[in-house]
Protein backbone atom coordinates (compact mmCIF):
# COMPACT_ATOMS: atom_id res chain seq x y z
CA UNK A 1 0.00 0.00 0.00
CA UNK A 2 1.35 3.44 -0.99
CA UNK A 3 1.17 6.08 1.73
CA UNK A 4 0.00 9.43 0.30
CA UNK A 5 -0.06 13.01 1.52
CA UNK A 6 -2.53 15.31 -0.25
CA UNK A 7 -1.64 18.97 -0.79
CA UNK A 8 -4.68 21.23 -1.19
CA UNK A 9 -8.27 20.76 -0.08
CA UNK A 10 -10.32 22.92 -2.42
CA UNK A 11 -13.09 21.48 -4.57
CA UNK A 12 -10.69 19.30 -6.56
CA UNK A 13 -8.72 18.26 -3.49
CA UNK A 14 -11.87 17.19 -1.63
CA UNK A 15 -12.91 15.00 -4.57
CA UNK A 16 -9.42 13.48 -4.87
CA UNK A 17 -9.40 12.72 -1.14
CA UNK A 18 -12.63 10.74 -1.50
CA UNK A 19 -11.21 8.63 -4.32
CA UNK A 20 -7.88 7.92 -2.60
CA UNK A 21 -9.63 6.91 0.61
CA UNK A 22 -11.82 4.46 -1.29
CA UNK A 23 -8.93 2.90 -3.25
CA UNK A 24 -7.38 -0.10 -1.42
CA UNK A 25 -4.01 0.50 -3.11
CA UNK A 26 -3.45 3.73 -1.18
CA UNK A 27 -3.51 5.05 2.35
CA UNK A 28 -4.36 8.75 2.54
CA UNK A 29 -2.31 9.71 5.59
CA UNK A 30 -2.90 13.47 5.86
CA UNK A 31 -3.90 16.64 4.05
CA UNK A 32 -1.88 19.87 3.90
CA UNK A 33 -3.69 23.13 3.16
CA UNK A 34 -3.32 26.85 3.73
CA UNK A 35 -5.69 26.72 6.70
CA UNK A 36 -6.06 23.65 8.92
CA UNK A 37 -9.76 24.38 9.56
CA UNK A 38 -12.49 23.68 6.99
CA UNK A 39 -15.35 26.14 6.62
CA UNK A 40 -18.85 25.02 7.54
CA UNK A 41 -19.94 25.11 3.89
CA UNK A 42 -17.23 22.72 2.74
CA UNK A 43 -17.56 18.97 2.37
CA UNK A 44 -17.12 16.89 5.55
CA UNK A 45 -13.49 16.50 6.53
CA UNK A 46 -11.93 13.09 5.92
CA UNK A 47 -10.80 11.18 8.98
CA UNK A 48 -7.10 11.99 8.53
CA UNK A 49 -4.90 14.70 10.08
CA UNK A 50 -5.06 18.11 8.42
CA UNK A 51 -2.25 20.65 8.77
CA UNK A 52 -1.38 24.16 7.66
CA UNK A 53 2.24 24.04 6.41
CA UNK A 54 3.43 27.55 5.56
CA UNK A 55 7.24 27.23 5.37
CA UNK A 56 9.85 24.72 4.19
CA UNK A 57 10.76 24.08 7.84
CA UNK A 58 7.12 23.23 8.58
CA UNK A 59 7.23 20.64 5.81
CA UNK A 60 10.43 19.06 7.06
CA UNK A 61 9.11 18.72 10.61
CA UNK A 62 5.74 17.41 9.44
CA UNK A 63 7.26 14.75 7.19
CA UNK A 64 9.60 13.64 9.96
CA UNK A 65 6.55 12.98 12.12
CA UNK A 66 4.20 11.83 9.31
CA UNK A 67 6.26 10.08 6.59
CA UNK A 68 4.66 9.17 3.28
CA UNK A 69 5.74 7.64 -0.03
CA UNK A 70 4.10 10.20 -2.31
CA UNK A 71 2.62 13.69 -2.48
CA UNK A 72 -0.41 14.54 -4.63
CA UNK A 73 -0.69 18.30 -5.18
CA UNK A 74 -3.93 20.07 -6.13
CA UNK A 75 -3.06 23.40 -4.51
CA UNK A 76 -1.13 26.41 -5.87
CA UNK A 77 2.16 26.85 -7.77
CA UNK A 78 3.97 28.29 -4.75
CA UNK A 79 3.45 25.08 -2.77
CA UNK A 80 6.05 23.33 -4.93
CA UNK A 81 8.77 25.56 -3.50
CA UNK A 82 7.68 24.85 0.08
CA UNK A 83 7.90 21.05 -0.08
CA UNK A 84 10.23 20.65 -3.08
CA UNK A 85 13.45 20.05 -1.18
CA UNK A 86 11.70 17.39 0.90
CA UNK A 87 10.75 15.62 -2.33
CA UNK A 88 14.38 15.82 -3.41
CA UNK A 89 16.06 14.64 -0.20
CA UNK A 90 13.49 11.96 0.68
CA UNK A 91 12.98 10.66 -2.86
CA UNK A 92 9.21 11.07 -2.66
CA UNK A 93 6.95 10.47 -5.63
CA UNK A 94 5.21 13.68 -6.66
CA UNK A 95 1.97 13.93 -8.63
CA UNK A 96 1.32 17.60 -9.43
CA UNK A 97 -1.89 18.73 -11.12
CA UNK A 98 -1.16 22.47 -11.06
CA UNK A 99 -2.28 24.21 -14.25
CA UNK A 100 -0.47 27.54 -13.85
CA UNK A 101 3.21 26.69 -13.36
CA UNK A 102 5.62 29.29 -14.73
CA UNK A 103 8.68 28.28 -16.74
CA UNK A 104 10.76 28.77 -13.59
CA UNK A 105 8.40 26.52 -11.59
CA UNK A 106 8.67 23.79 -14.22
CA UNK A 107 12.46 24.11 -14.31
CA UNK A 108 12.49 23.59 -10.54
CA UNK A 109 10.20 20.56 -10.84
CA UNK A 110 12.57 19.12 -13.46
CA UNK A 111 15.49 19.61 -11.07
CA UNK A 112 13.72 17.58 -8.39
CA UNK A 113 13.41 14.69 -10.84
CA UNK A 114 17.12 13.97 -10.59
CA UNK A 115 16.45 12.43 -7.18
CA UNK A 116 12.75 11.56 -7.36
CA UNK A 117 9.88 10.49 -9.59
CA UNK A 118 7.97 13.62 -10.58
CA UNK A 119 4.86 13.86 -12.73
CA UNK A 120 3.41 17.25 -13.67
CA UNK A 121 0.30 17.65 -15.77
CA UNK A 122 -2.30 20.45 -15.80
CA UNK A 123 -5.09 17.89 -16.17
CA UNK A 124 -4.73 14.34 -14.89
CA UNK A 125 -8.04 12.87 -15.98
CA UNK A 126 -7.53 9.69 -17.97
CA UNK A 127 -9.96 10.79 -20.68
CA UNK A 128 -8.34 14.13 -21.50
CA UNK A 129 -4.93 12.54 -21.83
CA UNK A 130 -6.33 9.88 -24.14
CA UNK A 131 -7.81 12.75 -26.16
CA UNK A 132 -4.36 14.37 -26.35
CA UNK A 133 -2.81 11.13 -27.61
CA UNK A 134 -5.52 10.79 -30.26
CA UNK A 135 -5.16 14.43 -31.34
CA UNK A 136 -1.40 14.07 -31.67
CA UNK A 137 -1.80 10.99 -33.86
CA UNK A 138 -4.45 12.62 -36.07
CA UNK A 139 -2.29 15.74 -36.44
CA UNK A 140 0.55 13.56 -37.78
CA UNK A 141 -1.79 11.75 -40.15
CA UNK A 142 -3.27 14.99 -41.51
CA UNK A 143 -0.96 17.98 -40.87
CA UNK A 144 -2.88 19.93 -43.53
CA UNK A 145 -6.16 19.93 -41.57
CA UNK A 146 -7.50 23.10 -39.97
CA UNK A 147 -7.52 22.80 -36.17
CA UNK A 148 -9.49 24.70 -33.52
CA UNK A 149 -9.55 24.10 -29.75
CA UNK A 150 -12.53 24.97 -27.54
CA UNK A 151 -12.41 24.94 -23.75
CA UNK A 152 -15.32 25.60 -21.38
CA UNK A 153 -15.10 25.93 -17.59
CA UNK A 154 -16.95 27.28 -14.57
CA UNK A 155 -17.53 31.03 -14.50
CA UNK A 156 -14.95 31.76 -11.79
CA UNK A 157 -11.96 30.27 -13.65
CA UNK A 158 -9.98 33.35 -14.76
CA UNK A 159 -7.15 32.00 -16.93
CA UNK A 160 -7.12 30.11 -20.22
CA UNK A 161 -7.18 26.40 -19.48
CA UNK A 162 -3.71 24.96 -18.96
CA UNK A 163 -5.01 21.76 -20.53
CA UNK A 164 -6.05 23.62 -23.69
CA UNK A 165 -2.60 25.20 -23.86
CA UNK A 166 -1.01 21.79 -23.49
CA UNK A 167 -3.17 20.41 -26.30
CA UNK A 168 -2.14 23.32 -28.52
CA UNK A 169 1.55 22.81 -27.75
CA UNK A 170 1.36 19.05 -28.24
CA UNK A 171 -0.19 19.29 -31.70
CA UNK A 172 1.78 22.42 -32.70
CA UNK A 173 -1.17 24.81 -32.93
CA UNK A 174 -0.90 28.49 -32.01
CA UNK A 175 -2.67 29.41 -28.76
CA UNK A 176 -4.75 32.00 -30.62
CA UNK A 177 -6.69 29.02 -32.00
CA UNK A 178 -8.08 28.40 -28.47
CA UNK A 179 -11.61 29.63 -27.77
CA UNK A 180 -12.48 29.96 -24.06
CA UNK A 181 -16.02 30.05 -22.66
CA UNK A 182 -17.02 30.56 -19.00
CA UNK A 183 -20.51 29.30 -18.25
CA UNK A 184 -22.27 28.50 -14.98
CA UNK A 185 -20.83 25.53 -13.11
CA UNK A 186 -19.20 23.57 -15.93
CA UNK A 187 -16.44 21.37 -14.48
CA UNK A 188 -14.42 21.12 -17.67
CA UNK A 189 -14.99 20.68 -21.40
CA UNK A 190 -12.26 20.39 -24.05
CA UNK A 191 -12.82 19.90 -27.74
CA UNK A 192 -10.33 19.59 -30.61
CA UNK A 193 -11.89 20.13 -34.04
CA UNK A 194 -10.11 18.94 -37.19
CA UNK A 195 -11.43 20.42 -40.42
CA UNK A 196 -10.66 18.21 -43.43
CA UNK A 197 -11.89 18.57 -46.98
CA UNK A 198 -15.31 16.90 -47.03
CA UNK A 199 -15.31 15.87 -43.35
CA UNK A 200 -14.88 17.08 -39.80
CA UNK A 201 -13.50 15.21 -36.80
CA UNK A 202 -14.29 16.33 -33.23
CA UNK A 203 -12.47 14.92 -30.23
CA UNK A 204 -14.42 15.82 -27.06
CA UNK A 205 -13.83 15.29 -23.38
CA UNK A 206 -16.17 16.34 -20.56
CA UNK A 207 -15.30 16.18 -16.87
CA UNK A 208 -18.66 15.35 -15.30
CA UNK A 209 -17.46 15.39 -11.71
CA UNK A 210 -14.20 16.35 -10.00
CA UNK A 211 -13.67 12.78 -8.79
CA UNK A 212 -12.33 12.18 -12.31
CA UNK A 213 -9.20 13.97 -11.08
CA UNK A 214 -8.96 11.42 -8.27
CA UNK A 215 -9.10 8.41 -10.59
CA UNK A 216 -6.43 10.08 -12.71
CA UNK A 217 -4.23 10.64 -9.65
CA UNK A 218 -4.71 6.99 -8.65
CA UNK A 219 -3.67 5.83 -12.13
CA UNK A 220 -0.62 8.12 -12.11
CA UNK A 221 0.51 6.88 -8.69
CA UNK A 222 0.24 3.25 -9.77
CA UNK A 223 2.24 3.83 -12.96
CA UNK A 224 4.85 6.15 -11.41
CA UNK A 225 5.59 3.54 -8.76
CA UNK A 226 7.09 1.36 -11.52
CA UNK A 227 9.21 4.14 -13.06
CA UNK A 228 12.80 5.23 -12.51
CA UNK A 229 13.61 8.66 -11.11
CA UNK A 230 12.79 11.31 -13.69
CA UNK A 231 10.28 13.88 -14.91
CA UNK A 232 7.08 12.58 -16.50
CA UNK A 233 3.85 13.90 -17.92
CA UNK A 234 0.57 12.04 -17.69
CA UNK A 235 0.78 11.06 -21.35
CA UNK A 236 4.28 9.65 -20.73
CA UNK A 237 2.73 7.30 -18.18
CA UNK A 238 -0.17 6.47 -20.48
CA UNK A 239 2.16 5.74 -23.42
CA UNK A 240 4.24 3.54 -21.12
CA UNK A 241 1.14 1.44 -20.48
CA UNK A 242 0.20 1.38 -24.18
CA UNK A 243 3.69 0.19 -25.17
CA UNK A 244 3.57 -2.51 -22.50
CA UNK A 245 0.18 -3.72 -23.76
CA UNK A 246 1.35 -3.78 -27.38
CA UNK A 247 4.50 -5.71 -26.53
CA UNK A 248 2.57 -8.23 -24.42
CA UNK A 249 0.08 -9.00 -27.20
CA UNK A 250 0.60 -12.43 -28.84
CA UNK A 251 1.74 -12.48 -32.46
Amino acid sequence: MIKVGLVGFGKAGQAVAQVLQDDPRYELCWIARRCAVTSAKAAPEPEVPMAALATPDDWGQWLDAHPVDALVDFSRPESLHLYGEQVRCRGLMLISAISAYSDADLAYAHSLATNARVMCSPNITVGINFLIMAARLLRKIAPFADVEIVEQHFREKPEVSGTARKIAKTIDVDENRITSLRLGGIVGHHEVIFGFPYQTVRLIHNSIERRAFGTGAAFALAELAHCENGFYTFDDLMMRMVRHELISQPD
